[in-house]
């Protein structure tokens, strides 16, 4: 058998990811816990609830089992609606409970990364028409301002929005998130808000903390035409491409934002990001279909021959990952992989899908890409938006009513690839052994 370990750089992060609506449990002042409750909105009507019960104090032991494991990262997410519960009021309980969290990371001997907004807003700030009124960058300036001054001597990896485009999709174009709108004037609108308060709350970071790194954590999904040869197929896959992957990172680059029919020139936004996040799932082939309007009249799919998730939602295509890390060296910054990962509730596929997708990072690496770390999508089983419960993602398995964890043998994978910093022969042989021919053939 071939002897080899795929090797990471030193001081790599290695971590999990999560988001304070998906595991705190009873977040019952933000938008999220307001859709769950009506009928229809989520499937089987499945509720968040307690979700992992962290605000209850089992951040603890989730913590233990990922510094066990070997993490020396973790990303989290500040629930602004607990924070600010009422526009004109601060709790600092909340405050104090986050910092709590967060020095427990360094007890542990973790590195927080803090994610600002992770799709979750505070109701009052709906009722004053959200991320579509342009108040909103003051609003969330202010936010951010408080939440670093408070968490600045133990936080200095920032990310400050989470997948706007997932957001203004989810939200403004296909209405299957909050405020269910299907609005393409509002989808301009809140990018535009979107990118403007980003930039506001880089300014406010550095401000006070000027050797932070900010970023934001952008889902990319790479698009390829069905048929190259087609004209029509690779127009409307680069129209959905850069509508999608492309507009709010490019203007952070350029203090240009194109989007759709919006064309705006925003100089303050310039240079307003430290790092590339790369939160990266899958890539999809597009087809041109004039029965597609809504989507730019390009219909998405994945290659019939991909490795599908239970429920089809994602396709393993490992070398995807790799091609973003290229696109990421347009920036001529360092890239994260802020989110990566799949639901696999019988986890035989995580296995295969965590190792290839590593595989092709560490391709990356090899290559002298400023790649700086990884966190995988998610340490435990939790409330998976609109998809509820229905969706497994966790390195461990949650019981939801008895809030017991089981470890899967991803877990112990996961662990091993951490505490080694690499990738080694003997793990595929053992964790998923259909792949040892491809990656280490005799030689």
């Amino acid at each position: 058998m071939a002897q080899a370990t795929f090797h990471f750089p030193r001081g790599f992060l290695w971590g999990t990811a999560t988001a304070s609506h998906q595991v705190e449990g009873d977040n019952t002042n933000n938008t999220w816990w307001a859709w769950e409750q009506e009928p229809g909105r989520i499937i089987d009507d499945h509720k968040s609830g307690r979700a992992c019960d962290w605000w209850g104090g089992r951040w603890k032991e989730d913590f233990d089992r990922a510094a066990e494991a070997g993490q020396n990262a973790h990303r989290l997410s500040i629930e602004w609606s607990r924070l600010q519960p009422t526009p004109d009021r601060w709790d600092e309980s909340s405050l104090d409970y986050y910092r709590e969290m967060i020095q427990g990371l360094h007890e542990r001997n973790m590195q927080p990364m803090v994610t600002l907004h992770h799709f979750s807003d505070p109701l009052w700030l709906a009722e004053r028409g959200g991320w579509d009124n342009e108040a909103v960058v003051g609003y969330f300036e202010a936010y951010v301002r408080r939440v670093v001054e408070a968490l600045k001597e133990y936080v200095d990896l920032w990310v400050t929005l989470n997948e706007p485009n997932g957001y203004i999709t989810g939200g403004y174009v296909f209405g299957i998130w909050p405020p269910g709108k299907q609005d393409l004037g509002a989808a301009m609108r809140v990018m535009t808000n979107q990118v403007r308060a980003h930039a506001a709350a880089y300014k406010v970071i550095h401000s006070l903390q000027p050797g932070a790194q900010v970023g934001i954590a952008p889902n990319l999904r790479p698009m390829l035409p069905a048929r190259r040869w087609s004209p029509l197929d690779r127009l409307v896959t680069t129209l959905q491409s850069n509508a999608f992957n492309e507009a709010f990172p490019r203007a952070l680059h350029t203090g240009k934002l194109s989007f759709l029919t919006l064309r705006k020139n925003l100089p303050e936004v310039r240079g307003t990001q430290d790092f590339v996040g790369i939160n990266y799932y899958s890539r999809d082939y597009v087809a041109f279909s004039p029965l597609k309007p809504a989507e730019l009249f390009g219909r998405r799919f994945y290659h019939p021959e991909a490795e599908l998730s239970s429920s089809g939602f994602i396709a393993n295509e490992p070398r995807g990952l790799f091609d973003l890390v290229k696109w990421g060296l347009h920036f001529g910054l360092p890239i994260m992989i802020t989110e990566n990962g799949i639901e696999d509730a019988g986890d035989d596929l995580r296995r295969r899908y965590l190792i290839q997708h590593l595989h092709q990072l560490w391709r990356a690496v090899n290559f002298n890409l400023p790649v700086k770390g990884y966190f995988h999508w998610t340490l435990v089983d939790n409330f998976e938006w609109e998809r509820g419960w229905t969706q497994r993602f966790g390195l461990w398995e949650l019981d939801v009513e008895t809030q017991v964890r089981r470890k899967r043998p991803s877990a112990d994978l996961y662990a091993e690839i951490c505490q080694t910093n690499g990738v080694s022969a003997e793990m595929v042989a053992r964790f998923a052994p259909g792949l040892f021919p491809g990656m280490f053939p005799n030689f």
